[in-house]
């Protein structure tokens, strides 16, 4: 008997304690188990849960209201290249330049298949204000869609905040955009990232000289050299034969074995 009560009441004693904690409130076990999540990961797409940003893989798709009317960035991008750039907000004297700039570009872009679209952390109705200052002071019309963003929604899918202001986010509140471009070519793949500090306005005849390289190595199976411009020698790639390519591009200047120029016309 005595051997049977020491065996029985541990039994007993854990029966009883199961029985005390599901007599608990179960909000209160569940608050020391799963501490509420800070606001900013409550309601905002935080840099954890987005997708990787690489060269070569899909531009994330995303639906958004522009000064063009609401777009899905996909069906809007069809088949044309695209260049997609951010700016911390409206009315800032570094953007107005900047989108001035890309503005007056309009006619070498679309002579390339190159739609360009924006992107501003503040609503239509700022941003049509603002495009009023931009064509007089550019002396231009700016004919592009500039998304409204003013939840940060896009800025946060392509990752265009800073590491500061991420960290801050419940302390500060929603951040500025940085000044991000991506190029998207018609598969709708990221060919290329330019990332920029908020104090620094972009080169817009770089966005234009890139994508000149991206598209000439593309239609020839050559690589650019650095500082190259259309007409300029072009790279022959090292997996191409000497023989092969004076067979495709005639000349070759072979300057070493694996530094070889050629040309490829404008």
């Amino acid at each position: 008997m005595a051997s049977y009560l020491s065996r029985a009441a541990p039994r007993a004693f854990n029966s009883g304690l199961r029985a005390a904690a599901h007599a608990r409130p179960t909000t209160r076990i569940q608050a020391v188990q799963r501490p509420a999540a800070p606001l900013f990961r409550r309601f905002l797409q935080v840099p954890a849960e987005q997708p990787r940003l690489r060269l070569g893989s899909v531009a994330p798709n995303f639906q958004a209201k522009t000064t063009h009317g609401d777009i899905d960035f996909h069906k809007w991008l069809g088949d044309s290249w695209a260049i997609l750039f951010s700016h911390p907000a409206d009315f800032t004297p570094v953007c107005t330049t900047e989108l001035g700039a890309f503005a007056k570009l309009k006619d070498e872009f679309e002579k390339r298949n190159v739609k360009m679209i924006g992107l501003s952390a503040d609503d239509l109705s700022s941003h049509q204000d603002w495009v009023k200052d931009i064509n007089e002071v550019a002396s231009t019309n700016l004919a592009f869609p500039i998304i409204a963003d003013a939840e940060r929604k896009v800025a946060f899918l392509y990752d265009m905040v800073t590491e500061d202001d991420v960290r801050d986010i419940a302390k500060k509140g929603l951040p500025f955009t940085i000044r991000s471009v991506f190029i998207v070519d018609p598969a709708k793949k990221i060919r290329l990232m330019m990332i920029y500090p908020a104090s620094t306005g972009r080169n817009s005849a770089e966005v234009l000289r890139v994508i000149d390289s991206l598209q000439t190595a593309d239609k020839n199976g050559v690589v650019t050299p650095i500082d190259w411009q259309v007409g300029d020698d072009v790279i022959v790639p090292p997996s191409v034969s000497t023989a092969d390519a004076k067979k495709k591009f005639g000349d070759v200047k072979e300057v070493k074995p694996y530094l070889r120029f050629a040309n490829v016309g404008k």
